[in-house]
């Protein structure tokens, strides 16, 4: 592989919204998905995500399981994922709580928005992206990021679809039906692969029944060689 394994994690309610009508910050998961969430970051280099998702939250996810964080440490990574903000606005003068969350921050920017060679203040890295989804996550493996937890939102989730490199879908459906605009990937577009909808695109090797009445499943992207990209994933 000469791009990261990019596996979506989101919390979606039986109707596939990932917010309630209103917008703004939404908690749909219990418990139980926070525990795989974690499990998802502990097991990345770094976590992707869009403006929109961070205007809503002003923060990310943290790892706070001991044993996660003590494996990381282990394996000679840094405690938590590199938090990887798409936008093309820093964001880096608001006075947010990510700003002084223990990480290490990278900003993927396109070209028109980078004004000098000076990165943002708050921000280890400016990547700025490419004229591609495929080129810029090559970059980005080339920058040490073989492993990638998406957390959305939906404009970045299918943006990262039309150009079929989302390679794993984690998804925990929590038992609520909450109406609204807000569902995981957006509804207007119609650009989408054809591939992505045959029935032998998505290969289910997970299902997990959570606490509460919530329910995790797992696909795979059945693509070339997949079976060598799971083993190394």
């Amino acid at each position: 592989m000469d791009k990261p394994w990019i596996r979506l994690v989101l919390a979606i309610s039986l109707d596939g919204r990932i917010a309630f009508p209103s917008g703004g910050k939404t908690q749909l998961g219990g418990k139980a998905d926070r525990r795989v969430l974690e499990n998802s970051l502990a097991w990345s280099d770094g976590m992707l995500f869009g403006g929109g998702t961070l205007r809503a939250h002003q923060n990310v996810c943290l790892i706070h399981n001991s044993e996660l964080i003590n494996k990381r440490k282990l394996e000679g990574k840094f405690w938590q994922p590199t938090a990887i903000l798409v936008s093309s606005k820093s964001y880096s003068q608001e006075n947010w709580s990510f700003f002084a969350q223990p990480i290490e921050r990278w900003l993927i920017t396109p070209k028109q928005f980078i004004s000098s060679k000076i990165i943002p203040k708050g921000y280890k890295r400016q990547i700025k992206m490419q004229s591609d989804w495929r080129k810029t996550m090559n970059l980005l493996f080339k920058h040490g990021m073989s492993r990638i937890v998406l957390l959305g939102g939906a404009k970045l989730t299918t943006s990262l679809l039309e150009s079929d490199q989302i390679d794993e879908l984690q998804l925990t459906i929590t038992p609520k039906i909450i109406g609204g605009k807000y569902t995981w990937v957006h509804s207007e577009i119609n650009t989408l692969p054809i591939e992505l909808a045959r029935p032998e695109s998505w290969i289910l090797t997970k299902v997990e029944s959570l606490e509460n009445n919530e329910l995790m499943i797992n696909y795979i992207r059945k693509r070339e060689l997949m079976k060598d990209q799971i083993n190394g994933r």
